[in-house]
């Protein structure tokens, strides 16, 4: 996972538009969550990235809640890549192609999750994560892909400009957004630097590359967020401990 050596990863299809879908999760249930304990040692750099990538139907629904979820899976060792139509269908009984709640959906995958080739990959215990701290928040990503519920307008933007799908963007300057209506995956962190090398990037040339910031999942793409916008965007986080359950 700290290889220096970039790695290579085939570009998803580009389609017209992206959806969102994400509502917010309940005072209550994120008043009594249990939360993160953070190690005290972990490495300075991390990357969690699957061999390929899917957009699992946020494309043409508003499920990327459930399309998270897959990629949290695919991010397992050895990968598992959860079909399109799996995610889509898992949406679709449970009511969530046109939007769900974070810890709704993470409930409901600890008990019954995606159903493929015989067997089902669920989720371990939900834990609420300090997002705005930057040593729970990697402590975190070293476990495995953090979930988290924002607001999407400026990500739309950004990869849109980049190229909707391609991976390798950068989100920085961003606002203060008031609502969630996206959820997206933390999946790694280090220096700009170190994540744009990773990801084979070019940082733009304003930006501070020793800066910190994290490798984010949504619509079927890995790019770069520097930490102050991911925190400007954020009003919900999640670990799952284990990430993925094999039954």
């Amino acid at each position: 996972m700290s290889s220096d050596d970039p790695l290579v990863y085939p570009a998803p299809p580009t389609t017209p538009a992206p959806r969102r879908g994400a509502v917010a999760s309940a005072r209550h249930e994120l008043a009594g969550a249990t939360p993160h304990v953070p190690l005290r040692h972990i490495p300075a750099t991390c990357l969690r990235m699957p061999a390929r990538l899917s957009f699992w139907g946020n494309d043409r629904e508003g499920d990327c809640v459930t399309a998270e979820e897959a990629f949290a899976k695919a991010c397992h060792a050895p990968d598992v890549l959860i079909e399109d139509s799996v995610a889509e269908t898992w949406a679709a009984r449970h009511g969530l192609s046109d939007g769900a709640s974070l810890h709704q959906v993470l409930e409901w995958m600890q008990g019954a999750g995606f159903a493929q080739n015989g067997r089902t990959y669920n989720n371990g215990a939900a834990h609420a994560v300090n997002w705005t701290d930057p040593a729970a928040l990697r402590s975190a990503i070293y476990h495995g892909p953090v979930k988290l519920g924002v607001g999407g307008n400026q990500v739309q933007v950004t990869c849109l400009a980049h190229g909707f799908g391609q991976n390798g963007w950068m989100a920085s300057d961003y606002q203060r957004e008031a609502e969630v209506d996206h959820c997206v995956s933390l999946c790694g962190y280090g220096t700009l630097a170190w994540l744009a090398g990773r990801l084979g990037a070019s940082l733009p040339a304003a930006i501070n590359a020793a800066q910190p910031g994290y490798a984010m999942f949504t619509w079927g793409s890995v790019g770069i967020i520097d930490h102050p916008s991911m925190v400007a965007i954020t009003h919900e986080a999640w670990l799952r401990t284990p990430t993925t359950v094999v039954i």
